[in-house]
């Protein structure tokens, strides 16, 4: 199986595209701007949908599901969210085809225009807050939590494959609270457990914040985020969680009795991650060879492939393959055995190699009479050989060790491209020369903000929440500054 991938550092979108489709994780479709995800790669998001949903559960969210098609007239109700999406709406308007009088195929019927338009969501915060307008009556209906996994759909013009396209999945929480503390304190618990995911789940490591203002959802009073850099130097947003306040609540009128019986309306957050996070777990950790998986992520986690000449050797091979397959499974490992007799041993390393697979273990006839086990890597790309023995617990050993293995690479490259500076000068050259996250003061202006992004491309990608504040003065005004925050340029 011939890999054929463009080396990252001859171009490094080239690599990411074909690797994508190389490894058998999604392709193009039929739909302009939307793809097929396939069972490969869908199966990675089915791990990430899988953890996160344990962890909203344990939170007390529960799953719901509401409609793909919104009331045109509900957008309107919120202000600085039609504006925000006005751009990126898809619109029904008519419910009904029919046979072209021409015989050239079928037409839109001109008699089946609908009295109010339908926009397919690009965000479901309208049509959740309408609902939830009948749910919430009292302070005993509150909190409402509630989570629901679906597709959205945002016209883009320039898409790629998971980190922009017209469709895609995620998850959206949306909850309502009777106080605004409690809201806020809903908003960065998300945020934590998005950041907790991502690091120790994905090997991903991120830098908490707050957009500004220019950044925030739209409808939203503020917005908090996690932000990973990839390792072409650009950043890229891996989740959000948006405080609210009582914006949405004004809009759809949901106000609540609370224990003193005054009415009042409630405080809202809403939150998601979505398909992106495959974007971000393909540019984090996959190199010229393919695709490197953490283990908490790989559909498997060990692959077995026979090595043998004959039918007596495939019987003695394929027995001591499935008596590891069995160890492993009870300590709860993922296993595949490859028993295809379609391909060669060389052509299935290549395979596992470009699929990302974190351990690979080869069993030939030699091996099975000296009692060893060939162990690979995927993550060092290191081979060694193994006693029978001591396969087992070696696996289950390197499990843990792989995946700390590859956070504390990612975290490595993080802390060598993060730069301070002081100058905007500075911030230029490093911006060209080596990319990356930079941190620099900035006088909290808009104007400031629009500034910098216009000439250099690059856009404050959060105000980091951890850190000491350090005053300031702006790298482009003079003007004063409380603390520095987080530049770069991003997908």
């Amino acid at each position: 199986m011939s890999k054929n991938l463009t080396k990252r550092s001859e171009d490094y979108s080239k690599w990411y595209n074909e690797l994508v489709i190389k490894a058998d994780l999604a392709e193009n479709s039929a739909v302009r701007g939307c793809m097929v995800i396939k069972p490969y790669g869908f199966s990675i998001w089915e791990k990430m949908q899988a953890e996160l949903d344990r962890k909203f559960k344990e939170t007390g969210h529960q799953n719901a599901y509401f409609p793909l098609m919104i009331p045109k007239s509900f957008f309107s109700k919120e202000a600085s969210h039609v504006e925000g999406f006005a751009k990126e709406c898809a619109v029904v308007t008519h419910y009904r085809l029919k046979n072209d009088e021409d015989g050239k195929g079928i037409v839109i019927d001109p008699e089946a225009k609908l009295e109010e338009e339908l926009i397919i969501r690009p965000t479901s915060e309208t049509i959740i807050w309408d609902t939830f307008r009948k749910w919430i009556q009292s302070y005993r209906d509150l909190p409402l939590l509630i989570n629901q996994w679906a597709n959205v759909v945002r016209w883009e013009m320039r898409t790629r494959l998971f980190l922009r396209t017209a469709e895609f999945l995620w998850q959206e929480g949306h909850t309502a609270h009777a106080t605004r503390e409690e809201a806020v304190e809903e908003t960065e618990k998300i945020l934590d457990i998005y950041a907790n995911f991502v690091e120790h789940y994905m090997a991903i490591p991120v830098v908490k914040g707050l957009k500004t203002e220019s950044e925030r959802f739209a409808g939203a009073l503020d917005t908090y985020c996690i932000e990973a850099l990839m390792q072409d130097g650009k950043a890229l947003q891996a989740g959000t969680s948006h405080f609210l306040g009582q914006n949405f609540a004004k809009a759809f009128d949901v106000k609540f009795a609370a224990k003193d019986g005054k009415l009042d309306y409630v405080w809202a957050t809403s939150w998601g991650v979505s398909t992106r996070l495959m974007g971000a777990l393909i540019m984090t950790h996959s190199d010229d060879n393919g695709l490197v998986i953490p283990p908490n992520l790989a559909p498997d986690q060990v692959v077995i492939v026979p090595i043998y000449r004959s039918d007596e050797q495939f019987n003695s091979v394929s027995e001591k393959a499935n008596e590891i397959m069995t160890d492993l499974r009870a300590r709860g490992i993922r296993v595949k055995f490859d028993d295809r007799d379609t391909h060669k041993p060389g052509w299935k390393f290549n395979e596992y190699e470009l699929k990302g697979v974190p351990v690979r273990l080869a069993i030939g006839p030699r091996d099975v009479e000296n009692n060893t086990i060939e162990l690979a890597r995927r993550d060092t790309l290191e081979k060694e050989m193994i006693p029978g023995s001591e396969i087992v617990e070696k696996v289950v050993s390197l499990m843990d060790e792989i995946q700390k293995n590859l956070y504390k690479k990612a975290l490595d490259f993080r802390t060598k491209n993060t730069t301070e500076v002081d100058s905007y000068d500075e911030f230029k050259e490093v911006l060209e020369d080596k990319g990356g996250f930079i941190l620099a003061h900035w006088d909290g202006t808009v104007e400031t903000e629009n500034r910098i992004k216009n000439e250099t491309k690059a856009t404050i990608r959060c105000i980091p929440l951890e850190g000491e504040k350090e005053e300031g003065t702006c790298m482009v005004t003079g003007k004063p500054s409380v603390r520095k925050v987080l530049f770069a340029r991003a997908y």
